[in-house]
């Protein structure tokens, strides 16, 4: 959210004044984006100013609960946090409509244990709407997905990475799908290719 838009209330004006909060000075760090799933989109625009992405799996094992990928997926945020030296902000994809109702409860523990992680590390959080990524990616806020990738396409041929890092999808201010997306790791669980 950019405060500098806010408007401050006029001295006739009834509640409380409104405090604006300094600038976070995200040039020295982190910004993860995220598609919430199991199997989590992700891209960290680095303090470096480069960008990573991929996915991350948080599926169960056959013996394990249904809670393990929540509790797999905060871990997962902790280790992106410290390894990419602090993350200023997230912002996570906004789904208002799933297929199913297994999908909407799995969305929605993905959105409470990363709300719950954000206000725990007071990191900034943001949800944006489904619409306006696509509209940002294709200029129509109802593309499909073939457009999504076609629209994706440029933005990856130009920033070609093999860094290994951690994940994140739409990163900086602007909403930029799969820039750089790097290469598989057989042993990290994540994959460079997101559709």
């Amino acid at each position: 959210m950019d405060f500098s838009t806010l408007t401050m209330p006029g001295a006739h004006a009834s509640g409380p004044l409104i405090i604006v909060p300094p600038a976070t000075g995200q040039a020295h760090h982190a910004v993860l984006a995220l598609d919430l799933g199991t199997t989590t989109g992700w891209a960290l625009r680095r303090h470096d100013g480069g960008i990573t992405s991929g996915t991350m799996t948080f599926k169960p094992t056959r013996f394990e609960g249904g809670g393990m990928r929540f509790l797999r997926f905060r871990g997962w945020l902790a280790e992106v946090a410290a390894l990419s030296g602090g993350v200023a902000r997230i912002v996570f994809e906004e789904v208002r409509a799933h297929a199913g109702t297994d999908a909407a409860h799995i969305y929605g523990g993905f959105l409470g244990m990363l709300t719950a992680w954000c206000e725990e590390h007071e990191v900034p959080y943001e949800g944006v709407p489904v619409g306006t990524i696509k509209r940002f990616a294709t200029g129509k806020g109802n593309a499909d997905k073939a457009k999504m990738v076609a629209a994706s396409e440029p933005a990856a041929s130009r920033r070609p990475t093999t860094t290994r890092l951690m994940p994140s999808p739409f990163c900086s201010g602007r909403l930029s799908p799969r820039e750089g997306a790097h290469e598989p790791h057989p042993h990290d669980g994540t994959s460079g290719e997101r559709r």
